[in-house]
């Protein structure tokens, strides 16, 4: 709440003193009524929660930091970035080979994306795992003629490798989608304008295709990677020791379950909020100029329950009318 004394101009052009205005908040009630409903509701849950002994947070607490769970959560950490590397460059070229004008190309490409998006993520790891089972050998060297190297199917597809192509390669055929999308979203009439300035091709794409494809590109890959992390579990179904992996097997000899899968919920959880306030300063440094971002989490429920100040624009200096100046801009 504030004061103010502007001045305006009286009936006669001459500048007076006003009364003083009062200033306030915009009365935002309901806004104010629906947070505090959900702050009693979010507290209620909490109370529950931390009152409930079922949870068992002494154990909880104790495994959080276990030397198994530690490395299980290295090894997730570590599958979920290989398999982002390995799904953008193969979304990459896979984009740009399905905009080739090359039918073989494109082809051979969409059938790629059609073949890893249609069928389960599982079911890939299991036969990466399995691939023995059709190959015992695998061979390297001339189409149809001599071969140079050959290797035992067993030996060269270990179980991390197996989880790595399954992952990477299931991710490359999403990703491709996610980049085909973002540099569609760019008006063709950029390219054409820079072509006439005679920039290269390379050129134009650096430095007006891709920036602007960047803000379509990254949300969606920050959505994919964090959907990665949680996907890695699937890989326990082939003795990787991840996160998930290492609680199965600690629970599955003292039967502590409940305790030990709220540790690995809430590893996941501190994960996925690092690396959604990375994918927030990403999408910002991407985005600068445009007013359309989001404001991040905090700021955007700070602005909704804090009462807004009313703010007022400077009022207009009014010059003060000389009655004796005629129209032309002469004496009367």
């Amino acid at each position: 709440m504030s004061t103010a004394t502007p001045d305006i101009a009286g009936s006669d052009g001459a500048i007076v003193d006003a009364a003083p205005l009062r200033v306030v908040p915009v009365r935002r009630w309901g806004q104010w009524i629906t947070s505090a409903i959900i702050l009693l509701l979010a507290a209620m849950l909490v109370q529950s929660v931390v009152a409930n002994p079922n949870f068992e947070w002494g154990k909880v607490w104790g495994y959080f930091l276990d030397g198994r769970i530690l490395r299980g959560l290295g090894t997730t950490l570590w599958l979920t970035v290989v398999a982002m590397v390995i799904g953008v460059v193969i979304g990459v070229v896979m984009a740009v080979g399905r905009q080739s004008r090359n039918v073989v190309v494109s082809g051979a490409a969409s059938a790629y994306v059609g073949f890893f998006r249609g069928t389960p993520l599982l079911v890939q790891l299991i036969f990466w795992f399995n691939l023995a089972a059709l190959y015992p050998t695998l061979q390297f060297g001339v189409p149809f003629g001599p071969t140079f190297v050959e290797a035992d199917t067993n030996t060269l597809i270990t179980p991390m490798l197996a989880a790595i192509l399954g992952l990477g390669l299931n991710e490359g055929a999403y990703m491709s989608e996610i980049i085909r999308a973002g540099l569609l979203s760019v008006d063709p009439g950029q390219t054409d304008a820079a072509e006439a300035l005679g920039m290269r091709r390379r050129q134009i794409f650096r430095r007006i295709v891709l920036p602007q494809a960047m803000r379509v590109i990254i949300p969606p890959t920050g959505n994919e990677t964090i959907s990665m992390l949680k996907t890695t579990a699937l890989v326990s179904v082939i003795a990787i020791g991840d996160l998930l992996f290492a609680a199965q097997t600690i629970y599955s000899r003292n039967f502590e379950v409940i305790p030990l899968l709220i540790t690995v919920s809430l590893w996941y959880l501190i994960v996925t909020t690092i690396l959604s306030t990375g994918q927030y300063f990403v999408e910002r440094r991407f985005t600068r100029g445009d007013r359309r971002v989001e404001p991040s989490f905090v700021m955007a429920w700070l602005s909704g329950v804090v009462p807004r100040h009313a703010t007022v624009d400077p009022a207009p200096v009014t010059a003060p009318i000389d009655t004796d100046t005629d129209t032309e801009g002469g004496r009367r």
